[in-house]
């Protein structure tokens, strides 16, 4: 998949955290708090009225568990993957990324893994 092809697929940036935090089932406020922001920047990040620095690329995929590289790729930037070639994929975030899935898909996979993963820990 092209960087344009991410792009035009996953709608603009603010669309897709919108949508990676309702999976996450986080209000606004929350995702702001994880990711270190102020919930009025993340609204405005949400509604495609600023370009996030790094520094919130960074919390907002560490908040959403997904990778870097791919909120830089909704963006439209060049991501030398070699730098994330170590990087670990989990389930969880290996659902979240399918493209040939629904939101409502995702968050029914999400819900049966997690369900097998706290059965296995009684």
């Amino acid at each position: 998949m092209t960087d344009a092809d991410e792009t035009s697929k996953g709608g603009t940036f603010g669309d897709f955290i919108r949508s990676q935090r309702k999976l996450a089932e986080m209000s606004q406020r929350e995702l702001a708090k994880v990711a270190d922001l102020s919930d009025a920047y993340l609204s405005q990040l949400e509604r495609g009225l600023h370009q996030p620095s790094v520094r919130v690329l960074n919390g907002l995929a560490e908040a959403l568990n997904v990778p870097t590289d791919r909120l830089m790729r909704i963006l439209g930037q060049k991501v030398d993957t070699d730098e994330d070639a170590d990087a670990e994929v989990t389930t969880e975030s290996a659902i979240l990324l399918d493209d040939a899935l629904t939101d409502v898909q995702k968050q029914s996979l999400l819900d049966i893994y997690r369900s097998f993963v706290n059965a296995n820990d009684l």
